[in-house]
C-alpha cells in the first residue's frame, strides 16, 4: 500500500520504516551502486533497495523491489542474507523538517558480468565499483560503505 505524502510523513515522522537492501555483485567482485535522485541520501551512490510495503510478505517485496530497481524479478530464496541494519538520516523523503530511520535487511546478490539494470526514478544512474573504491570514496553514503567493512 503505497500513501500519500501528508499520511507517509506522519509514518516516518512518527515510527521506524522497514527495507531491503541488495548488495548486488558480479562474477568479478564488482558492486552495483546507483546515485540517488531522492532524499534522504540525495546526490550520494547508495545500494539498490526499498521499502517493505504494508501487508507486503518478505518475498513479494524482495521480487518488486529486485523488479524496480534492477530490472530483474528474484526471488528471495536466490539471495544471501547479510544481516540487519540501520540507517538514520537528518532528513527525510519531502524535507530536513524531521529524521528518518530505517531498520534495514541487507541481501547479497550475484550477477553475471556486464549486467546493467535500467535506470529508475530513485537512482540518475549506476556504475560498478571495487570494494577498495566503495570504501574510499566520499560520494558513497556511510550506510552503504557500512555493508563492506
Amino acid at each position: 500500500m503505497f500513501l500519500d505524502p501528508k499520511e507517509f510523513s506522519f509514518i516516518v515522522k512518527s515510527t521506524p520504516l522497514v527495507s531491503i537492501d541488495l548488495i548486488v555483485h558480479d562474477e568479478n567482485g564488482s558492486f552495483l551502486l546507483g546515485q540517488r535522485i531522492n532524499r534522504p541520501a540525495r546526490g550520494f551512490w547508495f545500494v539498490p533497495g526499498g521499502r517493505i510495503l504494508k501487508d507486503e510478505t518478505l518475498d513479494s517485496a524482495f521480487k518488486r523491489i529486485t523488479l524496480g530497481e534492477l530490472g530483474l524479478e528474484l526471488d528471495i530464496k536466490t539471495a544471501v542474507f547479510k544481516g540487519v541494519y540501520e540507517h538514520f538520516y537528518s532528513d527525510n523523503f519531502s524535507s530536513d523538517l524531521f529524521s528518518t530511520h530505517y531498520v534495514v535487511l541487507a541481501y547479497i546478490i550475484k550477477v553475471a558480468v556486464g549486467f546493467e539494470p535500467f535506470v529508475n526514478t530513485q537512482h540518475s544512474k549506476y556504475n560498478w565499483f571495487a570494494k577498495e573504491s566503495v570504501l574510499s570514496s566520499d560520494d558513497v553514503h556511510a550506510n552503504t560503505k557500512a555493508y563492506f567493512i
